[in-house]
């Protein structure tokens, strides 16, 4: 049989590893710790109860919300927690879109009396990309409900944090909040053969332990070679696409022109399912320009 090759710890970044890690009972420290590093200064997580993914309590069949993950924290406060590897037309507004349903979903269907007093929601954003208009300078972006006057906390209980994993670049070195330490894992993790000497207190030793290939069931291993085989054929297939797409459009390029090859490209790609971000950093078009390609 052949065997796939893979590193000593599976990646976080896949739906396998993110919820083997960070998404069971037995593991819920881990995300608590997490999350206390994140919001440290503005809310301390207790514990955590994880809800189910899918929430349609108040939604058709045909709009129902999928969450990575979704908990409930010991006051009743929620967590989303939303990992997305590649660029996704209106990914703010699905991640609010998640985060306003939870609000929404508070107050019991036909309740005779409420208050409003509503708990606390917040989601965590993932990302193995980063945002169309980030700067190099910045790769933590906390959004919080403010007053445009003075820049104020207008509402201090519903927060998006997106966190833009490629502008992180710090080394082992350079490590030195908490933060750094979560996050070099977070991008380093299934490129790791040893233990960094920075990464040894006891949650990151449990990490380490749950994430490391050798320590998979038979199951597990299963499951996590078809997820890595899958991905590669995907990013072969993808690649292929890609490759294909261009080479039609530079074909009709050479008698059309230098702009007209770029548009020639953007139908290809459009045509074969590539995202509108995607086509822009290949083409070199605005996103406008692809729409109306």
């Amino acid at each position: 049989m052949h065997q796939i090759p893979c590193g000593r710890f599976i990646d976080p970044f896949t739906d396998f590893g993110f919820k083997r890690i960070f998404g069971t009972d037995a593991n819920k420290d881990i995300l608590i710790d997490f999350l206390n590093v994140l919001f440290e200064g503005e809310r301390q997580v207790r514990d955590l109860t994880f809800n189910q993914n899918e929430n349609n309590a108040q939604l058709s069949r045909f709009r129902k919300a999928i969450f990575d993950l979704c908990c409930t924290g010991a006051d009743g406060e929620q967590f989303i927690v939303e990992v997305q590897r590649v660029r996704q037309e209106y990914f703010r507004d699905r991640c609010l879109y998640y985060a306003a349903s939870l609000i929404r979903d508070q107050v019991g269907a036909g309740a005779a009396h409420w208050k409003y007093d509503l708990k606390p929601v917040y989601l965590v954003g993932l990302m193995d990309f980063c945002f169309e208009d980030s700067d190099n300078d910045h790769y933590l972006h906390e959004i919080r409900l403010i007053k445009k006057s003075d820049g104020r906390v207008f509402y201090n209980n519903f927060g998006l944090t997106f966190i833009e994993m490629p502008g992180f670049n710090k080394t082992e070195a350079e490590l030195v909040t908490e933060l750094d330490r979560w996050l070099y894992l977070f991008k380093n993790l299934s490129k790791l053969n040893d233990i960094p000497i920075g990464l040894t207190k006891p949650v990151f030793e449990k990490v380490f332990r749950v994430a490391e290939v050798c320590n998979l069931t038979k199951e597990e291993k299963m499951a996590w070679d078809a997820y890595l085989k899958a991905k590669w054929d995907n990013e072969n297939s993808d690649a292929y696409a890609r490759e294909q797409a261009i080479k039609e459009g530079m074909k009709e390029g050479k008698v059309e022109g230098i702009k007209e090859g770029k548009l020639s490209i953007a139908r290809n790609m459009k045509a074969k399912g590539f995202d509108i971000e995607t086509i822009s950093e290949v083409t070199g078009l605005t996103p406008a320009e692809i729409l109306t390609a």
